[in-house]
């Protein structure tokens, strides 16, 4: 059998998924080791067993509902190419925002300073956050926590495989394990309530379920994360927190109420609410 008479198999297999083309060509590409360009330029080729065997099993799995990133091992995140495993969250496009955000925030030239410029991700999972900052600004010196050891040595290995073997990883609940005062912090924590319909669909069925939901009170991760934050960032520091499409108002409330100062909220491509900020008000006595 041919990769041609393969795809249009996988496709019937995997339809009336809308991107059911797309995910049989990467699914094939991944049994195949190849790139999609070599599946382009080949429709015609035959295919050995053992890697058609191991197509048809990696379509299987797709059609009973298993993630496309957790199947082949990887997703693309920022600028970079990651591991992902069922111990780690499958990194989403929205949350580039709170990377976008943190870069906004924090000088290219880290060098004027005359200090280094400090930042923590709280919750960092696959590592996905912390490692698109390290890589755009160098010079930082990025802190990353996870209270899973799973997770993080999904991270660590993250950080070696792009290179960036300067982030430093610690294992405790939010900001516990740190020391110091940061310049940011952020974090992207679990916000979605345990009764939540979506939480029984789609890839969510297959993820970390406590990195996806704190329980019953969809706030309290985002609570304690700013709690946490108020104690370790410096005079004039920001924390940035990706929060549910109808928890701004909440989150602003939250920060408020924590003694922060310069609130705002950013909105992601869709124009959803997505990412709010507050600054440490010591920054503010002049």
């Amino acid at each position: 059998m041919n990769i041609s008479q393969l795809l249009e198999m996988a496709v019937q297999k995997l339809s009336p998924v809308d991107a059911a083309r797309l995910e049989a060509e990467i699914l094939l590409c991944h049994a195949l080791d190849v790139r999609r360009s070599f599946v382009y330029a080949n429709p015609n080729l035959d295919v050995p067993l053992k890697r058609r065997t191991e197509f048809l099993r990696l379509v299987r799995q797709r059609r009973e509902g298993q993630p496309i990133a957790y199947l082949t091992g990887h997703r693309a995140f920022w600028s970079l190419d990651l591991l992902v495993t069922p111990a780690v969250l499958i990194p989403r496009p929205e949350t580039e925002l709170l990377v976008e955000c943190a870069l906004d925030l924090i000088p290219q030239d880290l060098a004027t300073l005359g200090k280094p410029f400090r930042i923590a991700d709280l919750g960092t999972g696959s590592g996905a956050i912390a490692l698109s900052i390290a890589r755009e600004r160098p010079g930082s010196e990025v802190h990353a926590t996870d209270c899973s050891l799973e997770a993080l040595q999904v991270a660590q290995e993250n950080a070696r495989r792009n290179g960036l073997l300067h982030v430093q990883f610690h294992h405790g609940s939010w900001a516990e394990p740190l020391h110091g005062q940061f310049d940011l912090i952020l974090s992207n924590p679990p916000y979605v309530a345990e009764s939540d319909e979506h939480l029984l669909k789609g890839d969510c069925r297959f993820e970390p379920r406590t990195a996806l939901s704190p329980g019953a009170d969809a706030l309290i991760a985002l609570r304690q994360v700013t709690v946490a934050a108020s104690d370790e960032l410096a005079p004039g520091g920001w924390l940035l927190v990706e929060h549910g499409h109808e928890q701004g108002e909440a989150v602003r409330c939250c920060l408020k109420s924590a003694g922060f100062a310069d609130i705002k909220t950013r909105r992601d491509l869709a124009g959803i609410e997505r990412v709010c900020m507050g600054r440490n008000p010591a920054a503010l006595i002049s």
